[in-house]
């Protein structure tokens, strides 16, 4: 099995994160959210980025904090606009930003299909909507369904609650929202957690994400 690397600082963990990259990141608002990561990818430089989350950022800090560098091109979520999304909103409205709005059980199934290797998937959710427009249609049994893609990252930045020195992840509560789905779907998976413990301390039966799935973890 392997083994992923253990960082000693968020920069060191999002090193090398290319211009032009398609990021995943976790979280359900700030729930399970890499906000130390993604502070970190500020700092690296990274641009014309397309980010791949639930929602479009909250407040003034973790997404919110990189659209508001200017960083990315192309937001793909479920959710672009709340109550404290003024960031996504103020760069929407002045056109400096591209959306593609999915339906939050579509985003999860394309992401998991990426992970899965299926080549595309047939859904009847967004039929007769605007977000099936240009798409594939086909009737199965009476009911149009449309074609869907997968949603595959060049880089997964992810939220967990403790590793062990392998990669291992387990998630605390909500936290594991889209975190182990996009550890399946990134090339490179960076794992912001809470501890990093000594394998063999944690219960195999509660491991969400095998090391086999990330690359590089830390401690914050």
């Amino acid at each position: 099995m392997t083994a992923a690397r253990i960082c000693d600082s968020p920069a060191e963990a999002v090193a090398g994160i290319e211009d032009g990259s398609t990021i995943l990141i976790g979280g359900f608002g700030l729930a399970g959210m890499p906000v130390r990561l993604i502070d970190a990818l500020i700092d690296q430089g990274a641009t014309d980025l397309t980010v791949v989350s639930n929602n479009a950022g909250n407040g003034d800090t973790g997404l919110a904090a990189l659209l508001a560098k200017g960083r990315v091109r192309k937001m793909i979520c479920s959710f672009p606009r709340q109550p404290d999304s003024w960031v996504f909103d103020g760069l929407y409205r002045a056109g400096k930003i591209e959306l593609e709005v999915v339906p939050q059980g579509n985003l999860a199934e394309r992401i998991r299909a990426a992970g899965a290797g299926i080549g595309a998937f047939y859904c009847p959710t967004g039929v007769g909507t605007p977000l099936a427009e240009g798409k594939e249609t086909r009737d199965i049994d009476g009911r149009t369904y449309v074609l869907e893609y997968p949603i595959r990252g060049d880089v997964a930045l992810i939220g967990a609650h403790r590793s062990d020195r392998m990669g291992n992840l387990v998630y605390r509560k909500t936290a594991r929202n889209f975190g182990p789905v996009m550890a399946t779907a990134g090339e490179l998976v960076v794992a912001q957690v809470s501890e990093v413990v000594e394998t063999g301390q944690l219960d195999p039966e509660v491991i969400v994400t095998p090391s086999i799935y990330v690359d590089r973890v830390v401690a914050v």
